[in-house]
């Protein structure tokens, strides 16, 4: 959310800084994050970190008024003035207070949220859905598809469960991105670097050519699971339309698609999607990733 506002911001003429605690986009690749960040402090985005907001005081009041942040920047103190602050430092769910404890419902303690199995709790006639959940996605389709599939269960003898699993998701940043599966990190933590291969390009989208827009901004790359055929596990998508782009690879992954399904598939020319079927480029070959042309 913070880098969504920093980019919807910026692109109405507000000059904007973002004070990052530690990473960016906390739970998806890293490397993409770090992608994302380069292109927007290129588009004029300031970005401080780590940085620590201290305190914030006003200091000129009106509109728009004037605010005094202070803040601890690599173990110094910073002082910096902006005419309003926006905080996007996360929820906490609201499971205290509520009776929870007297009925017996666990609540793991470090994070407030409920453990489920298949959205049971501990007790076999409570049931829960949607972002209070522990481990599991926090994304309004999840939720949605999560209760209707239990009320079906509940009262249409249904035996179908909410499948957690290649959930696909977009961040919707000044250069949108898509993906769905497993970070290359949590790839390479779940199954070891050597039975991991990427494949990854960069490109540019046909309708940046003219204005010469962000050249090689967009970028591609697949994780595949070595033993099981080149299985793609991940997939990773920066560039416009991200959510229309991944939401269609996003059942190819639910259907077990190899990287040979992709080689197999014919791109659709001139779009950003098609490079994910041409993809040759190793990363563990250190080879270029630029593209010439659309």
């Amino acid at each position: 959310v913070a880098l969504e506002c920093a980019g919807f911001l910026k692109g109405i003429g507000l000059d904007v800084t973002v004070m990052v605690r530690s990473i960016l986009l906390r739970g998806f690749d890293q490397g993409m994050a770090e992608r994302i960040g380069e292109y927007m402090a290129a588009e004029g985005i300031k970005f401080i970190r780590p940085c620590v907001p201290l305190s914030i005081e006003q200091i000129e009041e009106g509109t728009p008024g004037k605010l005094r942040v202070t803040a601890n920047h690599n173990g110094e103190t910073i002082v910096e003035e902006y005419n309003t602050v926006l905080l996007a430092i996360g929820r906490a769910p609201n499971t205290k207070g509520i009776g929870l404890e007297k009925i017996g419902v666990t609540i793991n303690s470090k994070n407030g949220k409920i453990p489920v199995r298949n959205e049971q709790t501990n007790m076999p006639h409570i049931y829960g859905v949607g972002d209070i959940l522990d481990g599991l996605p926090e994304l309004t389709p999840v939720a949605i598809q999560a209760g209707v599939l239990l009320a079906q269960r509940l009262y249409a003898n249904s035996t179908i469960q909410c499948d957690y699993t290649n959930v696909p998701t977009t961040v919707f940043t000044p250069i949108e991105y898509g993906c769905v599966g497993l970070s290359e990190e949590n790839a390479i933590a779940k199954h070891g670097e050597t039975n991991i291969e990427v494949f990854h390009t960069n490109f540019t989208p046909l309708e940046w050519t003219v204005p010469k827009r962000g050249s090689n901004a967009g970028y591609v790359k697949i994780v595949c699971l070595i033993p099981e055929n080149n299985k793609i596990v991940g997939f990773h998508y920066l560039g416009p339309s991200a959510g229309e782009v991944t939401q269609a690879f996003a059942t190819a992954l639910k259907l077990g698609a190899t990287k040979a399904d992709l080689d197999a598939t014919i791109g659709i020319h001139p779009t950003c999607a098609e490079v994910a079927t041409t993809l040759t480029v190793t990363k563990r070959s250190g080879a270029s990733t630029k593209q010439k042309g659309c």
